[in-house]
């Protein structure tokens, strides 16, 4: 089992760059590689300039490589599809640009990938974690949404060699159980991969470990959280957006919350994963001033846990 762990801009409160309070993304490069890691993710549509000299010039100062980019956006309306494709073009044109790491032996897919996540609808925002309430796509509605990921995933493979792999996320319409057994059965393998989260897997009410064993044949890409079980139970019994739970620190660095990371390395091991995981933890950005304490926290955990970083 050979690992690299990556991190992400959601560390320093990155995931809506509508935000006012953002920080410089030459400082989430600054401190991504202060705290020890080799590599992150872009982070969301519009953070990062897509400008492939600039930013290989800012990551090579620092010896860092961007393992994936990121499309967190409407998956569902079939009036989004050119917006999602231009995306997809103009991320996939910059990352494949980028600096990269050599493959790993059993690395399924070279990176880097483009992690597709369905994002921009209130009423499954506000029932993130509820499965039992939370409105589901109809029929039609659904096949229009696998039509879009189809779409992406064809034009960053036959375009930029890019896999794509979908992320589950909370409040989004692939969430849950049922929605992750649907989407990996109407996906097929060829086309676009898994990338699993053990914090929203959590959140949507599943056992990571099981979750993991479960989908071992579709992980090309992890993402590693943990979640605060005080907190959660907390925003479970509110009324409340996914990321407005994350600004009250549902998300808590590895190793401090309820998620058993000792069983997840097991399972890892058995299922034969090999290739790339990221270390996220959602928050507030005008709560950064914590950021590289946590994330050289949770790499630390990893390690002392058994993690080959």
């Amino acid at each position: 089992m050979t690992l690299m762990i990556t991190t992400a801009p959601c560390c320093w409160g990155v995931d809506d760059v509508r935000n006012p309070h953002l920080p410089s993304w030459l400082r989430v490069y600054d401190e991504a590689a202060a705290a020890g890691y080799a590599g992150l993710e872009l982070g969301p549509y519009g953070y990062v300039p897509l400008d492939e000299t600039l930013v290989g010039q800012e990551l090579a100062a620092r010896d860092l490589f961007i393992v994936a980019g990121t499309i967190f956006d409407d998956l569902v309306s079939p009036t989004n599809r050119q917006n999602l494709l231009r995306q997809t073009r103009e991320i996939c044109s910059v990352i494949t640009k980028l600096p990269q790491p050599k493959p790993f032996v059993g690395q399924r897919f070279k990176t880097p990938y483009l992690t597709v996540m369905d994002w921009g609808h209130d009423e499954r925002d506000y029932a993130a974690g509820h499965g039992d309430r939370a409105p589901r796509l109809s029929d039609p509605e659904w096949a229009g949404m696998v039509e879009n990921i189809l779409a992406i995933a064809d034009l960053a493979r036959d375009g930029f060699g890019v896999r794509a792999v979908i992320h589950p996320h909370a409040g989004g319409y692939i969430e849950f159980a049922d929605e992750i057994e649907r989407i990996a059965r109407d996906i097929p393998q060829e086309v676009a991969g898994l990338c699993l989260d053990t914090g929203h897997t959590y959140y949507a009410g599943m056992d990571p470990v099981e979750t993991l064993r479960t989908y071992a044949d579709r992980l090309d890409y992890l993402h590693f959280k943990d979640i605060d079980k005080q907190i959660f139970d907390e925003v479970m019994g509110e009324r409340i957006r996914f990321f407005d739970a994350c600004a009250k620190g549902v998300m808590c660095p590895i190793g401090k919350g309820v998620i058993d990371y000792p069983a997840i390395r097991q399972t890892l091991q058995a299922i034969g994963y090999s290739g790339y995981i990221t270390v996220e933890q959602e928050r507030d950005p005008r709560h950064i001033a914590g950021s590289l304490e946590d994330v050289k926290a949770s790499r630390d955990y990893l390690r002392h846990v058994g993690f080959q970083l």
